[in-house]
């Protein structure tokens, strides 16, 4: 649609991602027994922890290289249909070269949507790599608790149960910070994943209704009016409206922000009540209740007794004996194989 490709107001306050890493290192080509053998092959190997994720992330590869394949058989349907309507009426050839235009545009945009989708994969795949590395510790400490359990039983009285009794402690201290790490890290990182794909298919399916509406006003240019034989219908002259739609839906696309997406997900009363609730309980925040009850400042009652009389009490101390502190640590992946993608030169308006 546009011979020079100027980044959209959306790229500006976004910048687009690196090419999808799927759009590179073909070796099954683009049939489904490449699909098939990622899927059953991915859960087989690796650490039993990271098993169930990276079946996940081998089956969103599979879904991504679908979808670059709908977006280069939706421009070469593009290209198709512009050629078809060569041969037609002035104004079915005009509308259907128009058309064609907004066809191709469309499969662009599932190329920019495999790209930006490709950023959910991968932050996807860092939480499995955290599992990958925190199933070792967990292996170390169930091997030292099975060494221990069995020298009780053959070798009750074996000093080395003392030596695994300390190896033990240290495994488990260990292991509590990796446990920490992966609960930490899977939150962030389940949250950002997931923002990115929301994000993408947002604005993928706003602009694809954006080129739905243009695609309409096109298809009112053609005149549908019945003839009877050997009736002449009136000249075309909707050249320069066409060219105006297809112009008007440029510059829709071009100047699209997600403040100015039409569609908005609004929740009812009940939603939001449950939903602040739960963010007032994570955040520590609460209802305040102090006021059910009366205070217990009545001294002539006989209820109430100071701290000071109660002789021989132990004192307590609330703030906790061990502090621990599991920095969640980032996982990036960088140096993604993919090709550059160049843009296609779009139909000739």
């Amino acid at each position: 649609m546009r011979q020079s490709r100027a980044p959209t107001a959306s790229q500006l306050q976004n910048p687009p991602p690196p090419s999808s890493s799927t759009k590179s290192g073909r070796f099954f080509g683009k049939g489904g027994i490449g699909h098939a053998l990622r899927k059953q092959a991915a859960g087989q190997f690796g650490p039993d922890l990271a098993k169930k994720l990276t079946q996940l992330v081998k089956m969103e590869k599979n879904v991504m290289r679908s979808m670059e394949l709908v977006g280069r058989e939706r421009m070469e349907v593009a290209q198709q249909l512009s050629i078809w309507g060569e041969a037609c009426d002035d104004d079915v050839s005009d509308v259907t070269d128009k058309l064609g235009v907004l066809l191709y545009e469309i499969g662009e945009l599932e190329d920019q949507y495999v790209d930006r989708y490709d950023q959910y994969r991968v932050t996807i795949k860092s939480i499995r790599n955290i599992e990958a590395s925190v199933q070792p510790s967990r292996d170390r400490k169930q091997k030292i608790t099975d060494q221990i359990a069995q020298l009780k039983y053959k070798e009750p009285n074996s000093p080395k149960i003392v030596v695994l009794e300390q190896e033990l402690v240290r495994a488990e201290a260990e292991s509590l910070v990796a446990e920490a790490q992966l609960s930490n890290i899977t939150r962030e990182k389940l949250k950002a994943a997931y923002t990115y794909q929301f994000d993408a298919l947002r604005e993928h399916c706003e602009k694809l209704a954006i080129i739905a509406g243009f695609g309409k006003h096109l298809l009112e240019l053609v005149d549908d009016t019945p003839v009877t034989p050997g009736e002449t219908r009136a000249a075309y002259d909707g050249y320069e409206a066409s060219k105006a739609i297809i112009q008007d839906c440029e510059d829709a696309l071009t100047n699209w922000v997600t403040a100015n997406a039409a569609v908005s997900s609004k929740l009812s009363t009940r939603a939001r009540t449950l939903s602040q609730r739960r963010r007032n309980q994570r955040t520590g925040e609460g209802h305040d209740l102090s006021g059910q009850d009366q205070p217990l400042n009545d001294r002539e009652s006989g209820l109430w007794v100071p701290a000071s009389a109660h002789k021989g009490d132990q004192e307590y101390d609330d703030n906790s004996e061990l502090e621990e502190d599991a920095g969640a640590s980032s996982i990036h992946e960088t140096g993604l194989n993919g090709e550059s993608r160049g843009r296609q030169e779009a139909l000739e308006v």
